[in-house]
């Protein structure tokens, strides 16, 4: 099992404290400023998990530990997010170092689907950025060694009820849901305004870039790469 980060132990220290605050005017005023302000929090799932296990399934524990220190570009994490009665789909690639995102529309919410609509989107990238890539155990990757075979990647599953574990893709997710409320139909989006959304992310600005964008530090990446150069995040 993958260790926590200093970030990912304090925040969960800080979200318990304020959980366990006695009830009255400061603790809501603390829950309503967190990013996600529940006015219960949920325990987590300790039990089995329902959605069963897929078949020869490498464990995120595997995973070279240059994905963990995001200093070597190529790796990956993906998930679907859901519309309405999760009828529908959009896949999401968000690359580690650079915070790169690509979005795929998907012809369905299966796994025919998800292998169809990943291998589509990722034979676009260059293969000296795919290397990795990151999973939940969601159904819909069940021909997950088939998709490593069309793109040439290697595929890592996340422990259940870890979404810690994928934290770029989940932060990503959020900021996505601005775009593509809960509650909507995603079959309606056609790849071109997909392409258009990641396109608006990936001209935006990070702190954690140094204020740079994701696009321009992966065309920096790639540059590097192509010649040979040392990198520089």
């Amino acid at each position: 099992m993958i260790a926590s980060t200093p970030f990912s132990i304090a925040s969960r220290y800080i979200y318990q404290f304020i959980y366990a605050h006695p009830a009255g005017e400061l603790r809501k005023a603390l829950i309503a400023a967190l990013r996600q302000g529940h006015a219960k929090r949920k325990p987590r799932t300790r039990g089995k998990d329902r959605r069963g296990q897929l078949r020869n399934m490498r464990s995120i524990g595997e995973r070279p530990l240059e994905a963990q220190d995001r200093e070597i570009p190529g790796h990956w994490e993906g998930d679907f997010i859901k519309g309405a009665f999760n009828g529908s789909a959009i896949g999401t690639l968000v690359e580690r170092s650079s915070r790169f995102v690509l979005l795929v529309r998907m012809e369905g919410t299966d796994a025919d689907a998800a292998l169809e609509g990943f291998t589509r989107r990722m034979r676009t990238l260059p293969k000296s950025i795919l290397r990795t890539l990151t999973y939940d155990q969601g159904k819909e990757m069940a021909r997950h060694e088939e998709l490593e075979r069309k793109v040439g990647i290697r595929i890592y599953f996340a422990d259940p009820h870890s979404p810690w574990q994928r934290p770029t893709n989940e932060n990503t997710n959020g900021l996505l849901r601005q775009y593509f409320p809960k509650g909507t139909d995603l079959s309606g989006y056609s790849q071109r305004r997909l392409t258009q959304v990641a396109e608006e992310l990936n001209n935006r600005p990070r702190k954690s870039l140094g204020f740079r964008t994701p696009a321009e530090v992966i065309a920096q990446q790639i540059m590097q790469l192509n010649s040979g150069v040392a990198l520089q995040i």
